[in-house]
């Protein structure tokens, strides 16, 4: 080693000769700092760093030599990921550390076969990597024997942890900890592998509810790697062609498109990159668009096209790409590559649009810039042309502003802090039916000693939702006060899509020449002989099994980019906030392209000309909009607290748009400051359409209010911007 080291002496021999193997000459900071913590089982720890800064090594060598220690022999680890990709991707990793040293390494997913799992049920020491929908799946099928599996269990691993926080999925994971210490007896360290976020004290929140001050958070202090940024602006002049024949070019919004993936074919080709698209559908246009340049000038076409509906054949080829040294290749996808997935040094990233958080764009960074090397990230932001139609927000630019303001809270090392105070009713549901398979009936009692410290409901609500469920036969309560499942519940628990928290839509399989291409959703409907375009390329569908739910496509000279579920997230207050300090400044960020400067400078005309920098009402013909600068959740409570005032309003980015004159819209908001903040489920009563997790339909409607005004409102948010409102309240 380059100096002396104490964590280095602390490690087994074995792992020691493993390092001089590897040819290091020195740990790095987070691995010298994580080898005592974890060493001593002090406790939970996060390992929080960059991608490539070692956090799967810093974690694994401590581990690995207590494994080896002869105190542990028999011992077991449990890691825990996101993403089975990311499973075989650290199965490889684990096995070339552990090879040499008799440690067993058992990946665990719906992919891998029943003989390598029984390896582990036969004798359960090693290294355990698994997802939390497999590890639900020990639970409800094999419950009795979970305490015998994990009774030498030394730590647990949660990989990627900042992908778990404040997600359905995460509470999963949170209630699956739980309900394997109590079925241990005993708390197991937690150590968990994060990007670095703006606020870690949330992290350690998360990873031990109710106790995150006793979490050790160590941070890469190495020095951040260079950063080279670019923003491109585009004008959207034209408007597609609606008359255009099936087998037309897909219309490509005045050429701003093609301009775009020119940039990219230009500055991209012949190196190793990521291209980040903010919907599954811009990723088919632009690796359709890419192949097609690559087609016409007779080269070689490096893009691959990467999301969750492809098939897992399709996006390992893209991945593969990516790992190959000899070639070079760019994948246009999704948040796909976003985690911690091995695909080798990427150059560069580009982001198609607005990146969809600050965490985000910093998590896709972290792919570029290796070896020393600075990060690089091009931007391209397309805004449409001006016209007599044009909305106020159009004149203001908010693409291109949004875009700036989360560049400059990325420069300044912000990132949003994750959502906190939500119910997760629907996964509350899915771990109830979870305890009650997992021990053939239990107690409300039990469940909820169970349950509690993980759920943020109180126990009253915890009992509303248990007498939900009775009444929609999903459980029964014995005379002795146990729960059952009931036929309902026998049904769900014993569907294979029950392990998972999220909703997985049915979907139609697309198959050409025997091949599965990936899956499109059921409510995106095809007809026979239409075209499409899907993994990058041009189909036309020959055939529609119904009962299969399988489409035949053959390759094809023209096609459409289909249409995909899902959308943005919802965007922070700071955001906002922050387009606002970018409009009311000077400064031109040194980042923009011409054309960027232009539309930069367009804004802040309008914004001045509308007197935005002291007013926040703007009468826009029979309407008036009225400009909060708050993030989604405070937005949506306007609406929503409108509607209950009897107004129509939406939430319109940076602002809401309040279908009523001036004087009426100054009216209500006069009365929403007088009144007191309204009951957060009054207000979601106001809201039709609340279903969005995967078990809201067993909620009745008061469930359903209080889980959706913990998921979308902030009636303290909105008040406070109310009260401020009508208190500096000027008018044109």
């Amino acid at each position: 080693m380059a100096s002396p080291s104490e964590a280095f002496f602390r490690l087994h021999p074995s792992i020691q000769r493993w390092i001089y193997d590897q040819g290091w000459t020195e740990l790095r900071d987070a691995q010298e700092k994580a080898a005592a913590a974890i060493l001593d089982c002090s406790g939970d720890v996060i390992i929080a760093a960059a991608t490539a800064f070692g956090k799967t090594e810093a974690a694994f060598l401590p581990i690995c030599s207590r494994l080896l220690a002869t105190e542990e022999s028999g011992a077991c680890v449990l890691y825990v990921s996101p993403l089975k990709a990311l499973i075989n991707d650290q199965s490889d990793r684990m096995d070339r550390l552990c090879e040499s040293l008799d440690i067993p390494v058992h990946p665990w997913h719906g992919d891998i076969s029943p003989g390598r799992k029984r390896e582990f049920l036969k004798q359960p020491s090693g290294i355990l990597l698994i997802t939390p929908e497999s590890l639900e799946s020990l639970f409800v099928n094999r419950g009795a024997s979970v305490a015998g599996l994990f009774s030498r269990l030394l730590y647990v691993v949660v990989d990627e942890l900042h992908s778990f926080i404040g997600t359905e999925r995460g509470q999963q994971l949170q209630s699956q900890l739980r309900r394997l210490e109590d079925a241990i007896g005993r708390p197991v360290p937690r150590i968990a592998l994060s990007a670095t976020l703006g606020d870690m004290s949330l992290a350690a929140s998360f990873l031990r509810p109710r106790e995150g001050d006793k979490v050790q958070v160590i941070e890469s202090a190495a020095p951040g790697q260079g950063l080279k940024l670019l923003v491109r602006g585009y004008r959207i002049t034209g408007l597609p062609d609606r008359d255009r024949e099936e087998d037309e070019e897909e219309p490509e919004n005045d050429g701003s498109v093609r301009a775009v993936a020119s940039d990219l074919m230009k500055t991209l080709r012949g190196s190793k990159n990521l291209v980040f698209a903010n919907s599954r559908s811009q990723v088919e246009k632009y690796a359709d668009l890419l192949g097609r340049i690559c087609e016409t000038e007779r080269l070689p076409n490096e893009f691959w096209a990467h999301h969750g509906n492809l098939s897992k054949e399709i996006r390992e080829d893209a991945e593969a790409a990516l790992k190959d040294p000899s070639r070079p290749a760019t994948a246009v996808c999704t948040s796909t590559l976003e985690l911690g997935i091995d695909i080798g040094t990427v150059k560069s990233i580009a982001q198609i649009g607005t990146p969809n958080s600050v965490a985000s764009l910093r998590q896709r960074l972290g792919r570029s810039g290796r070896r020393g090397e600075p990060a690089i990230l091009r931007t391209y932001i397309q805004e449409s042309d001006i016209d007599s139609k044009s909305s106020i927000e159009d004149l203001l630019r908010t693409e291109l502003v949004q875009t700036i303001a989360m560049v400059n809270l990325l420069l300044a090392r912000w990132c949003e802090p994750s959502g906190a105070g939500r119910l997760h009713l629907s996964t509350l549901i899915q771990q109830v039916l979870s305890v009650i398979a997992q021990f053939g009936g239990i107690t409300p009692r039990r469940a909820w000693s169970i349950l509690s410290d993980v759920f943020t409901a109180d126990q009253g609500t915890f009992l509303q939702v248990l007498r939900t469920l009775g009444i929609r036969k999903v459980i029964r309560q014995e005379a002795d006060g146990t729960l059952l499942l009931d036929e309902a519940g026998e049904r769900i628990v014993g569907h294979y899509s029950f392990y998972s928290a999220f909703t997985t839509p049915e979907e139609y399989r697309i198959v050409a020449a025997g091949k599965t291409l990936g899956t499109l959703p059921i409510d995106r409907p095809l007809q026979e002989n239409s075209a499409l375009i899907f993994a990058g390329r041009r189909w036309r569908v020959v055939g529609i099994d119904e009962q299969r739910k399988v489409i035949e496509v053959r390759p094809s000279p023209g096609g459409r980019v289909p249409e995909f579920n899902g959308g943005r997230g919802d965007f922070h207050d700071r955001v906002r906030q922050e387009m606002r300090s970018v409009l009311m400044g000077e400064d031109m960020p040194s980042y923009l392209d011409a054309t960027a400067r232009e539309l930069l400078g367009e804004a802040r005309t309008q914004f001045s000309h509308y007197g935005l920098e002291y007013r926040n009402i703007v009468p826009n013909g029979s309407e008036t909009v009225v400009f909060t600068w708050r993030g989604d959740r405070v937005n949506d409570t306007m609406s929503v607290w409108f509607k209950h005032l009897g107004q129509i309003a939406q939430n319109s980015g940076a602002a809401v748009r309040v279908f009523a004159c001036e004087s009426d819209t100054v009216a209500a908001l006069q009365r929403m400051a007088s009144d007191p903040p309204p009951d957060p489920a009054v207000l979601a009563d106001c809201v039709r359409n609340k279903l969005s997790e995967k078990y809201d339909w067993l909620l009745d409607e008061p469930l359903m209010n209080a889980e959706y005004a913990s998921r979308k409102l902030d009636v303290s948010g909105a008040h406070e911007f109310v009260e401020t409102l009508v208190k500096g309240h000027q008018t044109m």
